[in-house]
């Protein structure tokens, strides 16, 4: 019996969106209808989704990592994460960002939203720079008994935009299992 990419491509992605973690010591969560799961690209990331744009839109990224109950404070990956965007009017990004403190399930989480011209590091360490005008990000910083868990979600400011809603739903589903 042969099967098709375009068969069950959907289905894994179905799969993995649905999975939940639930082993003791871990942040759970559910993963949104239409995010399509892929396979984690290091230890470091727990899960990574695609969310689809529409159009022309491209695609966003959503990348959830945890680093082993270390990754810094959350100040400084804000900064970080800041330090990621450009303004085109030569603003600095923090005067445009939203920041938002939150406790969700009982965990306290730090919340960041900015929109602006992506200028990341296409890899860590790397030289080479994103250069993305248009782009949003929305990152949290989830605070658990187990150490910090990173959220980022990036892309088209259109097609964050498409997802806001689901990004706020993701959030509402995190609760770290003893």
């Amino acid at each position: 019996m042969q099967f098709h990419a375009t068969l069950i491509t959907p289905l894994i992605s179905l799969l993995v969106a649905s999975f939940q973690t639930t082993a003791p010591g871990a942040l759970k969560y559910t993963a949104p209808a239409g995010w399509q799961a892929r396979a984690a690209s290091s230890s470091m990331r727990v899960a990574e989704f695609v969310l689809p744009g529409r159009d022309a839109a491209g695609n966003a990224e959503l990348v959830l990592y945890y680093f082993g109950g270390t990754g810094g404070s959350v100040d400084a990956n804000i900064q970080r994460w800041l330090g990621q965007m450009q303004q085109p009017d030569g603003r600095a990004t923090s005067a445009v960002a939203a920041r938002e403190t939150k406790t969700i399930n009982g965990l306290k989480v730090a919340l960041l939203d900015v929109s602006g011209t992506y200028v990341a590091e296409v890899r860590p360490g790397a030289s080479e720079k994103h250069n993305s005008p248009g782009f949003r990000m929305r990152t949290a910083v989830v605070d658990t008994p187990r150490g910090p868990y990173f959220l980022k979600l990036v892309g088209p400011a259109a097609t964050v935009e498409i997802w806001n809603a689901s990004f706020n739903d993701f959030l509402s589903t995190l609760t770290f299992v003893q």
